[in-house]
């Protein structure tokens, strides 16, 4: 018979996992969506897509909304990504480190540039 000792501990993750791979599917839906969206206004414009077409297409303020929305989820999931990449495959604490302080500026870099160049439509 065996006897236990103090209280039953509960074997359970921190979670981390499933909370990234959770947020990974959801901006991955909003992508998908903002995907068809794009491509209905573009499929439904009479005549050739020039320039001043996809300005219309950008120059409203739902569409310029929805499209800072997506820029931000896309940005959010290729961090949860790359973070995962480094943390599982590169070893050297130091290195690692240095690709996610790269990678965090690098994102923040093309947000930055991708909100001027969609608010200045």
């Amino acid at each position: 018979m065996s006897v236990n000792f103090g209280s039953k501990r509960v074997v359970t993750g921190a979670h981390y996992g499933l909370r990234d791979w959770m947020a990974q599917r959801a901006t991955a839906l909003l992508m998908a969506l903002f995907t068809v969206v794009l491509l209905a206004q573009v499929l439904l414009t009479a005549g050739p897509i020039t320039y001043a077409v996809w300005a219309g297409i950008f120059a409203t303020q739902w569409m310029k909304t929805l499209t800072l929305v997506v820029i931000l989820a896309m940005l959010y999931h290729v961090w949860v990504g790359m973070r995962d990449i480094w943390m599982d495959y590169v070893k050297p604490v130091g290195v690692r480190l240095a690709l996610h302080l790269f990678t965090m500026v690098w994102l923040i870099a093309c947000a930055g540039w991708a909100i001027q160049a969609l608010w200045r439509l």
